[in-house]
């Protein structure tokens, strides 16, 4: 099924400048509970907490949604949000997931982070969320 005109009355940012911002826009499923979705950002960066230092991490959700299916320019503009904000890894995967949760009510999703060796660990963390 092609993608109607009233798929994209509620998206701002798709097609226009926008500002990076904690929100995600959605658009309307035409397959509830038949499909998976896989997000990957490879260029992910954020600041250690402590130290100001740069972290990079490659980031990937995957989900089963529900009615509504994430806007790609609101989670690329939502990522952009922690470029320099102080996060731990472990915290970062949970508030994403949460965000995702809140945003597209989707069935059931899984984001894991995988950050980049720095002082000669790397470090990946997982959070999932299942209906």
């Amino acid at each position: 099924m092609p993608t109607k005109k009233d798929d994209l009355q509620a998206l701002t940012k798709l097609g226009k400048k926008a500002e990076p911002g904690r929100t995600l826009e959605v658009f309307p499923n035409h397959a509830p509970g038949e499909i998976d979705v896989v997000l990957h950002c490879t260029e992910f960066t954020c600041i250690c907490p402590m130290t100001g230092q740069p972290d990079y991490a490659d980031i990937e959700i995957t989900y089963a949604p529900d009615k509504h299916v994430v806007e790609s320019k609101s989670m690329k503009l939502y990522l952009e949000t922690y470029r320099n904000e102080g996060v731990f890894h472990e915290h970062l995967a949970v508030d994403i997931g949460k965000d995702f949760v809140k945003f597209v009510k989707p069935l059931k999703v899984s984001v894991t982070v995988k950050f980049h060796v720095r002082g000669g660990i790397a470090i990946d963390a997982t959070w999932n969320y299942g209906k």
